[in-house]
């Protein structure tokens, strides 16, 4: 048997919620068999079994071992769960709480060509137009990129109700400046703003293009390729960029709300001495696999 405590239910619900995934835990049994021999008893192709599995060892349903050929061998972990029930306030929390945004996904920008949306397998919309920033399928992007001064917002949900506290808040991306190609010198000063506050501002040194991205699609075949990966983080008493203190709004003048949205703006602001517009990547794009990272911390 295996208790489950209150932090961990969210994952395991969701775990057991997919039918395929019922009938992989029912198939296995008290007997181990590997992805080959699931398709078959299934009726499945091997990419559904492979992910539904990957889903169920992660939240701990399911063990793997490497088998001959190096193909996994799948185990039941366990046979009964016992679920515990959150009793007070933030219990069913994890200590971090994690929401990653689709670059895509803004609700608001102002944006200057050179301008323009990547999908993983094409453009989107037409380059340089800004009017494609407004299209529906600017959801699909993993790229986006506008020149000199401009910026997208993203409304983020809070999950973190009123009676607990919350004692930080992270917001991470991978960005770099944008120049006509790429351009390794090209710095531009790129502001973080939640809700309204200006957080805190960093500086690429340049639109990175002369190695390829390690996630970066092999149809991208010039210009930008990848960025810094950057995190602000504030605190109570304190805001740092990338582990380094800096001047900042702390976590209590965000005006947070269980019930309203979080906004998160990346400004290239008119007036920045470096004003040479930015590449902001999704987890398809650049060098690290995720979108617009927020994280809470109680």
């Amino acid at each position: 048997m295996k208790r489950i405590p209150p932090a961990r239910l969210q994952e395991t619900a969701k775990a057991l919620s997919g039918d395929l995934r019922l009938r992989i835990l029912e198939t296995l049994g008290d007997q181990t068999m590997s992805v080959t021999e699931l398709m078959a008893a299934l009726g499945a192709a091997q990419p559904t079994v492979s992910i539904n599995v990957q889903i169920l060892e992660q939240a701990g349903l399911v063990t793997t071992t490497p088998g001959s050929n190096r193909e996994k061998r799948c185990t039941r972990t366990y046979d009964s769960l016992l679920l515990e029930l959150p009793r007070s306030p933030g219990e069913a929390l994890h200590e971090r709480e994690e929401i990653s945004m689709p670059v895509g996904l803004y609700t608001d920008c102002s944006v200057l060509p050179p301008c323009g949306l990547a999908g993983k397998e094409g453009l989107l919309g037409c380059p340089d137009d800004p009017r494609s920033f407004f299209l529906p399928e600017r959801s699909e992007a993993e790229l986006l990129w506008f020149s000199e001064s401009g910026y997208v917002e993203y409304r983020f949900p809070n999950p973190v109700p009123p009676e607990v506290e919350l004692k930080g808040l992270r917001v991470s991306a991978e960005l770099c400046s944008e120049a006509m190609g790429f351009h390794e010198d090209w710095p531009s000063d790129i502001t973080l703003f939640v809700n309204g506050c200006r957080i805190g501002t960093v500086t690429p040194s340049g639109d990175y293009g002369e190695e390829k991205g390690k996630l970066t699609p092999s149809w991208w075949l010039y210009g930008t390729q990848y960025g810094n990966l950057y995190e602000w983080d504030i605190g109570p008493d304190t805001v740092r960029i990338n582990g380094e203190e800096a001047d900042g709004p702390v976590l209590s003048s965000l005006g947070l709300h269980y019930h309203k949205p979080i906004l998160i703006r990346f400004e290239v602001e008119s007036d920045a001495a470096n004003r040479r517009g930015l590449n902001l990547f999704g987890q398809g794009f650049g060098n690290h696999a995720q979108g617009i990272k927020l994280t809470f911390v109680k």
